[in-house]
């Protein structure tokens, strides 16, 4: 029970920081020998975030079936992930990916990266500058969400800032943009299960829903709240000090 307390508080936290919380859920998983392997429990995780952003935004999802070009436009920019998490699954790479050395550079560079794209200074807003091409850049940038360590909502705000939207429309632009892409790796995990016909769902699952929820939440609202006063650097000091010591453990 401990092991899915402790993991749906890690989800909340860390799905909706760019500090990427596929590094930290295999970092913990492995440094604590937790039994992370469960279908039916990534599914929760993933459902608890995806309920608490859907909650939190309801009313911009509201005003985005008013504005339909908007709302497709987010669409858009989460089909190159999804396409390319595909084929990373169909021809079995994602393992290959999830090693501390990998994990450690992505955390330092892409913090890095974060960094200076947070040096911007012009400021666009959302709903008037957010274009198809704005769309497609950072639908790109999110491909390399899949490697851990680089983290989704890091490389979206990153490429939100690099296209002069300010620290909150960013930030906006990767919560929106990741409901259909969590809606997506929820989708697959249910087909998986399906295929293997083991779906087994308990109160553990409702557990790790209901706390990936609520910490999820709590994440989008005081992280929003945050960045309308400071800057990323907090995050990127952070990045920078975990992928050090990951590959200092890892060059041991």
């Amino acid at each position: 029970m401990y092991e899915v307390i402790f993991l749906s508080i890690v989800q909340g936290i860390t799905e909706f920081l760019p500090i990427s919380s596929s590094a930290h859920l295999i970092l913990i998983t492995k440094y604590f020998n937790f039994n992370y392997e469960s279908l039916t429990l990534d599914v929760s995780l993933h459902s608890g975030s995806l309920l608490a952003i859907v909650f939190y935004f309801r009313k911009d999802l509201l005003d985005f079936i008013d504005n339909k070009i908007l709302f497709i436009k987010i669409i858009l920019s989460s089909i190159p992930v999804i396409f390319v998490g595909f084929l990373l699954i169909k021809f079995d790479l994602v393992d290959n990916l999830r090693n501390y050395k990998i994990i450690g550079w992505t955390t330092i560079f892409f913090g890095i990266l974060l960094y200076l794209s947070d040096q911007i200074k012009v400021k666009k807003k959302t709903s008037k500058n957010f274009s198809l091409y704005d769309a497609f850049y950072i639908g790109l940038f999110q491909i390399l969400s899949l490697v851990p360590g680089v983290s989704r909502s890091g490389i979206t705000i990153t490429a939100g800032r690099f296209l002069k939207f300010d620290r909150v429309n960013s930030a906006k632009i990767s919560f929106l943009v990741s409901i259909p892409t969590l809606c997506a790796v929820s989708f697959f995990n249910i087909f998986s299960i399906y295929e293997a016909n083991n779906f087994t769902f308990s109160l553990m699952n409702l557990l790790a829903i209901f706390l990936s929820f609520i910490f999820s939440y709590i994440t989008i609202k005081y992280f929003l709240y945050y960045i309308k006063r400071f800057s990323l650097t907090l995050f990127v000091v952070y990045r920078l000090l975990l992928g050090i010591l990951i590959l200092f453990f890892s060059y041991l």
